[in-house]
């Protein structure tokens, strides 16, 4: 396998464990999740996962982002440091591949306009998809590829998890796994970001009282200039 695609896919299916890693360097020092820097750091992981899978032709995604550039610049340095240390004997490996990686979201960051302290108030995030969604029967999660994050969802998913749209976007998708459909549902989503065909197969959720629900799923990728999303149907049967 070409290392630069088992590093991409590492990359996606570590995503957590690097979370926590950086976590326990940074401590309190780490920007909340809703800070700009971290919307940045989200982004470095987008691009870096893309220009492995496909090369140097990729770009960073830096649209609308105004953030405080040193804050971001050892957010990143902290980052590929936690991915490297995750990665044990073959650390080396990781930063050899991180570090141009990192070198060129920082250059193009730095060399911007939009490289600056933030001094306007963040405007409200874009619905993920048409409003037409809302429509649809089934229930609709917009997940983050990078993050995990629910970044839209439908009417019928609030219901069918005993909950508000509101509460919904921006938390965890895994919040609404149960334990015994995580790894399928990890290994699925995961299998996206290499593949464009879409995923079926069967979970369990868990709604707002932790009360279990089985359904068939149905996801798909989807990709944005910031991010890329899985798009997912879930029925109860």
């Amino acid at each position: 396998m070409n290392p630069s695609l088992e590093w991409a896919s590492w990359i996606v299916t570590r995503r957590v464990a690097i979370d926590r890693a950086l976590q326990d360097r940074l401590g309190a020092e780490r920007p909340g999740p809703a800070a700009p820097e971290s919307e940045a750091l989200r982004r470095f992981r987008s691009f870096a996962a893309a220009a492995l899978r496909r090369g140097p032709g990729a770009e960073p995604a830096l649209d609308g982002l105004r953030v405080d550039s040193q804050r971001t610049l050892a957010l990143l340095d902290g980052w590929c440091h936690a991915a490297a240390e995750l990665a044990g004997p073959r650390g080396g490996e990781v930063r050899a591949l991180l570090d141009p990686l990192a070198a060129r979201f920082r250059a193009a960051l730095t060399g911007s306009q939009i490289a600056r302290p933030a001094r306007h108030a963040r405007r409200p995030a874009r619905r993920a998809v048409a409003a037409a969604i809302d429509r649809v029967a089934d229930a609709f999660l917009a997940v983050d590829l990078e993050t995990g994050a629910i970044v839209d969802a439908n009417p019928a998913a609030a219901a069918l998890l005993g909950t508000e749209r509101e509460k919904l976007v921006g938390a965890r998708a895994r919040r609404y796994v149960h334990a015994d459909a995580g790894d399928i549902w990890e290994q699925r989503l995961a299998a996206l970001v290499e593949s464009p065909e879409a995923q079926r197969f069967r979970a369990i959720l868990l709604d707002a009282l932790a009360r279990p629900i089985a359904v068939e799923v149905s996801a798909t990728p989807h990709a944005t200039r910031a991010r890329s999303l899985a798009l997912v149907l879930a029925r109860p049967v």
